[in-house]
């Protein structure tokens, strides 16, 4: 019976070993990371698998060692338009922030992804920031989401269009 006992709680010793390795060589493999992930695209289904390849990223990467930007321009803007603003913006065919979809991307944010959107779609599209779109402020604004994801290739970014 102990040869028993011992024989299982190595087991688990090994497999806790094995668990904590794999966790260790995930950071050692992936190390610090700067990622923009474009999205120019409105399909609701897409947009949820684009937050969600964030999350598996962040999951693998961990929060702290990544620097990750969403970059949001033309129909990408669905995914922070409020549902009752679409009848009045008629250029947009969705308005995909709805409970389910802002509660992701409050929890992206307060792992530290930033949310970018592009200041010649909102005036293009006639974007009021503060009633139209969820949770964005002046500070979220870049002047063109197509030049601001070229600057953070420049700048070491590497892209991700999911």
């Amino acid at each position: 019976m102990k040869t028993l006992k011992t024989q299982i709680l190595t087991a688990f010793l090994v497999s806790m070993c094995l668990l904590m390795m794999t966790t260790v060589n995930a950071s050692e493999r992936y190390g610090k990371q700067k990622v923009v992930y474009h999205i120019n695209y409105d399909n609701p289904k897409k947009q949820t698998g684009a937050l969600r390849n964030i999350q598996n990223h962040i999951n693998a990467v961990g929060a702290e060692n990544l620097d990750l930007k969403v970059v949001l321009h033309g129909h990408g803007l669905a995914l922070l338009l409020d549902p009752d603003s679409l009848a009045k913006l008629k250029k947009f065919k969705h308005a995909n922030a709805n409970e389910t979809m802002t509660a992701k991307i409050d929890n992206l944010k307060s792992q530290g992804v930033e949310f970018n959107v592009c200041a010649n779609t909102v005036r293009g599209r006639k974007v009021d920031i503060d009633s139209d779109l969820y949770n964005v402020d002046k500070n979220d604004i870049v002047p063109s989401g197509v030049a601001e994801v070229a600057y953070l290739q420049a700048k070491g970014y590497s892209y991700v269009k999911p």
